[in-house]
């Protein structure tokens, strides 16, 4: 039975222990399966379990239980994770030490072909009892649940070759030494071991932006409390708190300024490196650094409603997510631990069969321990996460919010760029440039309705005709029936009459004669001005001429969109030579204008259907609708919340630059998951045929475990760091 999306939740489980891609692949299955689970993704690069489920039908504390069920750990808290891997990861080294300094003379007694079979034995036992065991407990808990991983593959070929190694020394099978394989044992067990502190490293270098974020974050907040100044934990601060910030401070949660000036490094949000001026009325946020003054403001958003928090959540849901590509490497994983068993098996009967007599069971157990060790599915597991990982992470050091891994996959393939005039192209603060009263009425008259009727809009255009008469001293009255057409226009009643404030679309709906302004429309439009026009008791009384300015790096974004070779668009409600007019400043060629609010996801509709991939950038509430229909909806995050919450791209920066950078990193990542992808299952597709031996007939080579072992890490080991290119820009 499917389950209502209002009644679902969700819960993020940071997982302990996974050693490998089929370790997740394990607990993505349990956690599916478990009554009251909707979704499960459980990521092996980011060590964490994101379920969607019902809270009727099952609890946090009991999906935990699974996991911790199948032999790894949930930890309650993060500084509990990080002491566990910091733990496990000092545990790496103690086990691979032990299997390096014991391992290495027994590597030179078996390749010199010296003998010493006791000597190599007392060596390796150490080796394979104390370091091996981390691969034999979790192959156990493993076999326990009817599964395999990496670790089942690692304690068969290293078990299998210490195993016939010992018992041949003991007990020898004929008059003569019996070749032994203690080298592959203890050094496949040491390469092992170095291939995931290796690995380990590099993953933590992967997320290396999350933690980056989260240092951001101080600890205390210095607060007014009862006329003094005093230090709390971030945690206890309220909304409403005056908080007080000085120089070489970070500013601890988000608000307004109300006393004081400074300028703040905001570099960790937007990635610009300029300080931005402070003053009263100014916003500020979590984890930006007080530069120069000192200043105290007010508590809005504490917590998880901080900027920094939503981003850090954002940042770490992308990361978890995964692309639709990488659904082909999630089942070939799942089934590729059994499928190796089964090679490995056909391996060693096969050469059990063939090769000669006396030394058939020789060749047949280094085949099968070769196959079995160059298989590990580390690679394929770790291909695409850590791409995406690093790729998101990155991003966000650039002011970027990706979403998920389906918006970064999708981002790659865009061709066609949609782009909203008011607030994207522009600075979406327009002001008043000219004022043409008509029909008798002054032009004091025309800004007194025009600004009585818009003073409880929020559209940027009312704001202007408000401030516009609020500077020149002209009371604003109030008005009643205030009604808003989105995008069109106002009505409201002021001083006894009727008013309409809109666009001549809007006026020539209600039956209003606007030829009149016609002459005057045109000298208005040609300059890119929006001519607003006002209307009393249903005689036009002239037109307002508001005008906004180009953001200063519009046109240099728009010509490094141009160069990635996609198609650009404008798609604003302003009349057409007003539109063509800021087009042509910024080298748009395209135009979709006099497009009401409704009529954008329309405009967007008729892209896709002649079969373009269009990403629509926005930042209004208007917008909504279209980021969300686009196959890429890329918000500007200065905007409004909803349009944010419609996007799968936010832009922290206020500008359009980010819109390359997004898109050119979506396709760098895209491009390295594939990279990724191919060399994982390229280097299977090669190495499994040759542990198992074709080439012998044809050349006489055969794969040495230990050979096999480095060349699994290796593997392992060049995915990470093919990843980590992506931190360089």
């Amino acid at each position: 039975m499917s389950t209502k999306t209002e009644e679902r939740k969700h819960l993020d489980l940071p997982v302990t222990g996974m050693s490998c891609a089929s370790c997740a692949s394990t607990i993505e299955k349990q956690l599916s399966e478990t009554p009251g689970v909707v979704n499960a993704s459980v990521n092996f690069a980011t060590g964490a379990a994101a379920v969607d489920f019902d809270p009727r039908r099952a609890t946090a504390k009991e999906l935990a239980g699974v996991i911790e069920k199948l032999g790894y750990h949930v930890p309650a808290t993060a500084d509990e994770s990080e002491e566990i891997e910091q733990k496990q990861y000092r545990s790496l080294w103690r086990h691979f030490w032990v299997a390096a300094i014991l391992g290495t003379p027994v590597a030179v007694l078996g390749m010199a072909h010296a003998g010493l079979n006791w000597i190599q034995l007392l060596l390796t036992a150490p080796v394979a009892i104390y370091s091996g065991a981390p691969f034999y407990s979790a192959a156990w808990s493993a076999l326990r649940h009817r599964t395999a991983n990496m670790n089942t593959l690692v304690t068969l070929g290293a078990g299998s070759a210490f195993l016939y190694s010992a018992i041949v020394t003991i007990w020898p099978l004929g008059p003569h030494e019996s070749p032994v394989y203690f080298e592959a044992a203890a050094i496949i067990i040491a390469l092992i071991l170095l291939g995931r502190i290796l690995e380990s490293r590099a993953k933590g270098r992967a997320s290396a932006a999350i933690a980056k974020l989260i240092g951001f974050q101080p600890k205390t907040a210095r607060v007014l409390r009862d006329g003094m100044e005093v230090d709390i934990p971030i945690e206890s601060v309220a909304i409403g708190d005056i908080v007080t910030v000085r120089p070489g401070e970070k500013i601890p949660v988000d608000g307004v300024v109300v006393e004081g000036e400074s300028d703040v490094d905001e570099s960790m949000l937007t990635g610009e490196s300029l300080p931005v001026v402070k003053i009263p009325g100014a916003q500020v946020f979590s984890g930006t650094v007080n530069v120069a003054g000192a200043f105290r403001f007010e508590a809005r958003r504490v917590g998880s409603e901080t900027t920094l928090q939503q981003i850090i959540t954002l940042v770490r849901n992308a990361q978890s997510s995964r692309p639709p590509i990488a659904r082909l490497a999630d089942v070939v994983s799942g089934y590729f631990t059994i499928a190796v068993l089964a090679i490995a098996v056909v391996t060693f009967i096969v050469w059990f069969l063939v090769a000669p007599a006396e030394n058939r069971l020789t060749m047949a157990l280094v085949n099968f321990v070769s196959v079995l060790i160059i298989a590990c599915p580390c690679a394929m597991g770790l291909a695409t996460p850590t791409a995406v990982l690093v790729g998101t992470g990155r991003a966000a050091e650039l002011g970027i919010l990706i979403k998920n891994g389906e918006a970064l996959e999708t981002a790659q393939s865009i061709d066609t760029v949609v782009l909203d005039k008011t607030g994207t192209i522009t600075r979406g603060a327009p002001q008043v440039s000219r004022v043409a009263p008509l029909n008798g009425f002054s032009e004091q008259d025309l800004l007194r309705y025009a600004a009585a009727a818009e003073q409880y809009s929020e559209h940027p255009i009312a704001r202007a005709l408000t401030q516009h008469a609020r500077d020149l001293g002209i009371p604003i009255e109030d008005s009643t029936g205030f009604r808003s057409t989105a995008g069109n226009g106002v009505s409201a009643r002021v001083a006894g009459v009727d008013i309409l404030v809109g666009s001549p679309h809007f006026l020539r709906s209600r039956q209003i004669d606007v030829e009149s302004a016609a002459a005057a429309l045109e000298r208005l439009t040609e300059t890119g001005s929006t001519p607003v026009m006002v209307a009393v008791d249903g005689r036009l009384a002239g037109v307002i001429a508001v005008s906004d300015a180009i953001k200063p790096d519009s046109e240099s974004a728009i010509a490094r969109l141009r160069q990635m070779g996609l198609e650009l668009w404008m798609i604003t409600g302003d009349n057409r030579q007003a539109a063509e007019a800021i087009a042509w400043q910024v080298g748009i060629a395209h135009v979709m204008s006099e497009v009401p609010p409704a009529g954008k996801a329309s405009a967007i509709a008729d892209l896709q259907d002649r079969g373009k991939r269009v990403a629509m950038v926005g930042d209004g509430v208007n917008d909504a609708p279209a980021l969300a229909l686009a196959h890429l909806g890329i918000a500007i995050g200065s905007g409004a919340d909803v349009a944010i919450e419609a996007a799968d791209i936010t832009l922290i920066r206020g500008d359009l630059s980010g819109v390359e950078k997004a898109l050119t990193l979506s396709r760098r990542t895209m491009r390295t998951i594939r990279q990724n992808l191919f060399w994982a299952f390229a280097y299977n597709a090669l190495g499994i045929p040759i542990a198992a031996g074709v080439l012998y007939p044809l050349t006489g080579w055969l794969l040495s475990p230990v050979i096999a072992s480095a060349a699994m890490a290796l593997s392992s080991v060049s995915v990470v760091t093919n990843s980590l290119r992506l931190r360089k820009r």
